[in-house]
């Protein structure tokens, strides 16, 4: 296949490579064609010595890769790519280290997890005392806070997975203030004694119809608000500023740099959703030239309502369109379920109890299933892409139902709708993934052995269904695409440590312990997730998403070349550089 310069148009190399073939792994194809052009004007920056996993359809690998005006012009080894070489170029000297292109994030709160990162930040601790410890020493720090707010605490840190409003109600520098701290998946709130009494929380409040007050045996709210129970508290809580957002962009988009990451789909963009509406703060920064990723907003879908919520939709895609180059809002995201800690995901059959017995809870349809197909349908024949949360079996299949009515209406109009988390995958509906061009957003991090998935999930979903989960092997083998992310700030960001799960089955805390090994993946088809993979859904494959001539320089340097090291080594794999259409925008050290 002949490689152009698409600048300049002029012949640079033929390369042995072919769409069918897939290369031996760690080492680049050799250069079969003629020298570059000397009519050629020079690169602006250039990556030498190797190797270059480009995620190109055929998976090849390069050792070299030359750069002008924000596009990659040229790939190959460095006796191709030294002509381009001129008195300006800046010239990278990979030593071995891994050239990939830059990581994607298919499913991330990156604002959201930014302002967190400003108030009480629990997300990189892990114990109850922790915890606690760093409520009191922000609480101290901030006399001026009329709320105790932030989040990212952690089920498995404490028994049942069920923090008490008493431990909170203890701490001295809190003093007669409200505490109201989400877990780090958002799907609860663990509140103090004042924020319940603010809310006007009492033995006799009922449960709403989306979520669940925990109580103690007297009926006496404890503290725990799951689901939709949360905004009972945090509709009293101050809102976020306009200002609280953008800086929370800038802070999370530097954070996300860190580990390489060029793009993501922000996973909730709206009114309704979480602490605020992000939407502002991504417009802004598009236009103001401080977006240095490319974003695509999932706006988010209210579940009290219906259809009268597309034409906000669609002036808001609009808006965005003409706003700016980096941030496009048009995906609408549908949260279908909860999570199979605190029995809300959605399930074919009902969870067990601690004995193993079944229970009458088979856990939440946030939306209507009834209603379901007909939504999806309207949205996909308005050019919507379709952003699911279906984390239970029973949500799986409903948004699989609801992407065949839309089909069956629409036919095939190109969305790329996905489902995103898929933590239990009934295996009848594996195959209907690829049937109906649904693609698996997932989040392997999570498809591994630790406390959460031991004691609060296995135990009640039974071995047979346990073996259901995170079934990222199996839609591989069926041929389902693929994307990527990490559900920041439920989890981090460290695209190194998901690929490392989703290799292994296997996390830190049990390194022996494998969850379903016949759900791996192999390095090369785990990295092309949060490449490729996630850069199709986002409907940005033509620009970015592998290494090719022509596409944007949007590119990853590692520390190492994980292809030749254990399996097990994939996570201690670092980040030294991320770059976004040539521009350096993370260095962690000096090349």
């Amino acid at each position: 296949m002949a490689l152009t310069d698409p600048l300049s148009g002029g012949f640079l190399l033929h390369t042995s490579g072919s769409e069918d073939v897939l290369l031996p792994r760690s080492r680049a194809p050799p250069c079969l064609g003629a020298p570059v052009h000397p009519d050629l004007h020079p690169a602006d920056l250039v990556f030498l010595g190797g190797p270059v996993y480009t995620v190109d359809p055929a998976r090849s690998w390069a050792g070299a890769v030359a750069v002008r005006d924000g596009r990659i012009v040229a790939v190959g080894q460095d006796h191709d790519i030294r002509p381009l070489i001129g008195p300006g170029t800046e010239v990278v000297d990979l030593a071995g280290k891994l050239l990939l292109p830059g990581f994607q994030d298919s499913h991330v709160h990156p604002v959201l997890a930014g302002t967190t990162l400003a108030r009480c930040n629990l997300h990189d601790l892990g114990t109850k005392e922790e915890y606690l410890q760093a409520v009191s020493d922000y609480a101290a720090a901030h006399p001026e806070a009329e709320w105790i707010s932030g989040g990212g605490w952690s089920f498995q840190a404490f028994p049942g997975g069920m923090p008490h409003r008493t431990m909170l109600d203890a701490i001295a520098s809190v003093g007669d203030r409200p505490v109201a701290l989400p877990v780090a998946d958002g799907h609860a709130l663990w509140a103090n004694s004042r924020a319940l009494e603010i809310a006007g929380i009492t033995k006799d409040t009922p449960d709403p119809a989306d979520g669940r007050i925990e109580r103690d045996p007297d009926g006496t709210p404890n503290g725990m608000l799951q689901e939709g129970a949360a905004e009972l508290v945090t509709r009293f809580m101050p809102a976020a500023t306009d200002e609280d957002f953008y800086q929370g962009l800038l802070a999370g988009q530097a954070y996300l740099h860190s580990y390489g990451i060029t793009g993501w789909q922000d996973a909730g963009v709206g009114p309704n959703f979480g602490p605020g509406d992000v939407y502002g703060a991504y417009l802004r920064a598009d236009r103001e030239g401080t977006l240095t990723a490319r974003v695509r907003g999932a706006q988010w879908w209210d579940r009290e309502g219906g259809l009268e919520q597309l034409p906000f939709f669609s002036e808001r895609r609009a808006e965005s369109e003409r706003n700016g180059e980096r941030f496009f809002a048009g995906t609408v995201k549908m949260m279908l379920d909860g999570v199979a800690e605190n029995h809300t995901a959605a399930m074919l059959e009902p969870y067990l109890d601690g004995c193993g017995c079944q229970t009458g809870t088979t856990g939440l349809d946030f939306l209507d299933p009834e209603k379901l197909g007909g939504y999806v349908a309207e949205l996909d024949a308005a050019g919507f892409q379709v952003h699911f949360h279906a984390l239970g079996d029973r949500a799986v299949r409903n948004a699989l139902d609801a992407v065949e009515e839309a089909l069956r209406r629409n036919g095939d109009r190109g969305n790329r709708h996905h489902l995103a988390h898929l933590q239990v995958v009934h295996p009848d509906d594996i195959a209907r993934f690829r049937e109906l061009g649904a693609t698996a957003n997932i989040q392997p991090l999570w498809a591994c052995h630790e406390p959460q998935m031991d004691e609060l999930t296995i135990p009640f979903l039974g071995e047979r269904r346990a073996g259901w989960q995170y079934p990222f092997g199996s839609l591989l083998r069926a041929g389902v695409p693929l994307a990527a992310g990490s559900d920041w700030s439920v989890s981090t960001p460290d695209v190194m440590a998901g690929v490392h799960v989703a290799v292994n089955r296997t996390g830190e805390e049990d390194p022996n312990r494998v969850l379903g090994p016949e759900e791996r993946l192999d390095l090369g088809s785990a990295l092309a997730a949060y490449t490729a993979g996630t850069a199709r859904v986002n409907h940005l494959d033509d620009l970015t998403g592998s290494i090719q001539t022509g596409k944007l320089a949007d590119l990853v340097v590692l520390d190492r070349n994980p292809f030749d090291g254990p399996s097990q080594a994939i996570a201690e794999t670092r980040v030294l550089r991320t770059y976004v259409q040539g521009e350096l925008v993370h260095a962690a050290t000096e090349l």
